[in-house]
């Protein structure tokens, strides 16, 4: 392969793998917000905390705990170690490192196979970083699913006593 031929291949390799972060934030925001919401609504539904029962706590307890892993499962996903490029001149950190003029002076004199080859090191990089965070997400989604059926039925222990205490606020 001639190195043009080479760049260009290196840089799409590099589009190619840079373009699967967009799918995994975005779905890491879709679980967030489930996330998030299941528990906004069990906290919206829970009964005074001097009425929950021993299944409150035996459902409610796994279900926030869950979906609180869950939630850090997606933190980390979203704060992967960045760690790692040493010396490139492609990698933003390693860049940031340098002053401009030093970076334009090392960037202008590299040949096409050190710059090549700095493609292909962040093509590794990115796929290692985009590998975590699709570990982490699915550790968060997973994590999610198996809180659903204690989620579901706090809720309905949670809607039991609410309609029992509204019943007899409203006896005449």
């Amino acid at each position: 392969m001639d190195h043009d031929n080479l760049i260009a291949a290196c840089k799409d390799e590099l589009q190619l793998v840079l373009g699967f972060f967009a799918r995994v934030e975005s779905k890491s925001s879709v679980v967030l917000a489930i996330d998030t919401g299941m528990m906004g609504f069990l906290a919206a539904n829970a009964p005074p905390f001097s009425c929950v029962s021993r299944w409150m706590w035996l459902s409610g307890c796994p279900a926030v705990l869950l979906l609180a892993a869950s939630i850090i499962m997606l933190y980390r996903g979203s704060f992967p170690s960045l760690s790692g490029g040493q010396a490139s001149l492609i990698y933003f950190r390693e860049i940031a490192k340098r002053t401009e003029h030093k970076f334009v002076e090392e960037f202008s004199a590299q040949t096409e196979k050190q710059h090549a080859n700095d493609l292909l090191g962040q093509v590794w990089r990115n796929s290692q970083i985009l590998s975590a965070k699709f570990d982490f997400l699915k550790w968060a989604f997973a994590l999610m699913a198996v809180a659903i059926p204690f989620w579901i039925i706090t809720l309905a222990l949670f809607a039991a006593r609410n309609a029992r205490d509204h019943s007899t606020l409203f006896r005449p």
